[in-house]
């Protein structure tokens, strides 16, 4: 696949921002004090007819005017102007663009045409790659690059999220900024006209900064070029996807966000399978899935080990684990001494390790210690109920 030119996207070091107004409310307002405020290293360029100077930085009348050839350039004009537009920018030499703008297919048949009118002109430009159009933008926090009218800079890391849904992509990056999650780099893809998830893969395939990726997916619509990405990622990183659209109203729900006609969802789940990505059905677990791999230490494996002041958490915990087909692991001879010497004499004696009611947390602390010693345990729950006698650190 021809993921070199998005280089040209997700490193630039100049911008032309095009359609920006001195409006701060509007996408392109958003945009350039994003680009600006946010401490990006490169040069930016807005461009608009209409003014002189927008924050204080010298306007463009259009993109041939530039001093320099942009590497990126960020559309913000409305619709009917983004076929024109893509035009110059490839007569100009931009080879990597994104399309913020709405109003394509999206709407029906009349953004449709706008659509075929932009691959028309894509085509004459070899080379050139599209994000969107209808999207968010990008943000890649190593550069302090936030090419999008979201608010706010997450923190360097190394999950990458990409996302259908540009709303969707605010809401994981306000929560990520309070729980101070990181990541590689956020993509709102919006309608996928060039630049689709396949492609994003490949490419962070061979971002060594990119530990994982986290997919929010309405339809997918080139499905052997997805499964051949996605299964060459698995293989030494994780995959983790939301499918929207589960059901026929909600597929409907979804053709009318972005355009994308949705297959039936089992098809989908017996996809993610072959690939190997791990599909969550509650989206509030893309949140638990990417603060767990967000952290420096990630389980190697599905063998669990629980630890509990109290018996009933422990049972409830590992009905969960086993209705997800995980693993209660099996206490090494070695593990069973060592708690046998630290805890008392009525501790549960196997996994889920109830250290009883009592605990101080220095027990806790060194029967925790010793359970992720264990070689057979891959990751250890902890389940601490309030007694009397818990004296655990508030955070």
């Amino acid at each position: 696949m021809d993921i070199h030119n998005l280089n040209h996207i997700f490193n630039p070091q100049r911008i032309a921002l095009i359609g920006v107004t001195p409006n701060p409310k509007s996408v392109g307002g958003k945009i350039l004090s994003n680009l600006v405020g946010g401490g990006f290293r490169g040069v930016v360029y807005p461009v608009t007819p209409t003014s002189e100077a927008v924050l204080g930085i010298q306007c463009y009348p259009d993109v041939k005017s530039l001093p320099k050839t942009p590497d990126l350039g960020v559309i913000c004009s409305p619709a009917p102007q983004v076929p024109r537009l893509v035009r110059e920018c490839g007569e100009a030499g931009i080879l990597g663009l994104i399309i913020a703008s709405a109003g394509f297919k999206e709407i029906g048949e009349e953004g449709n045409i706008l659509e075929d009118q932009i691959r028309t002109e894509l085509r004459k430009f070899d080379g050139m790659r599209i994000i969107g159009p209808n999207c968010l933008g990008i943000i890649v926090p190593s550069l302090n690059l936030n090419a999008s009218f979201a608010t706010g800079m997450p923190k360097d890391g190394h999950i990458a999220f990409i996302s259908q849904s540009g709303a969707l992509c605010t809401s994981v990056l306000d929560w990520a900024m309070e729980e101070k999650i990181g990541f590689s780099c956020v993509v709102s893809i919006g309608n996928t006209i060039d630049v689709d998830f396949a492609d994003l893969i490949d490419s962070l395939g061979e971002d060594e900064r990119t530990k994982s990726i986290i997919l929010y997916i309405e339809s997918i619509s080139q499905a052997r070029k997805f499964m051949t990405a996605a299964r060459a990622f698995a293989r030494n990183k994780p995959i983790v996807a939301y499918k929207a659209g589960r059901f026929p109203e909600s597929a409907e729900v979804a053709a009318s966000h972005t355009g994308a006609m949705a297959a039936e969802d089992s098809v989908y789940d017996a996809a993610f399978q072959r690939a190997g990505i791990a599909r969550v059905l509650d989206i509030g677990e893309i949140f638990d899935c990417a603060d767990l791999i967000g952290r420096k230490k990630i389980p190697t494996g599905p063998r669990l080990g629980i630890l509990t002041n109290a018996g009933g958490p422990g049972v409830m915990a590992t009905d969960a684990l086993i209705a997800s087909d995980g693993i209660l692991a099996k206490l090494s001879d070695d593990t069973i001494n060592q708690l046998n010497e630290n805890l008392p004499a009525f501790w549960s004696h196997r996994n889920p390790v109830d250290v009883l009611g009592d605990a101080p947390s220095k027990r806790i602390s060194k029967a925790v210690e010793i359970l992720l010693h264990d070689p057979g345990v891959d990751a250890a729950l902890v389940i601490i109920t309030p007694q009397a006698m818990t004296n655990l650190p508030h955070r």
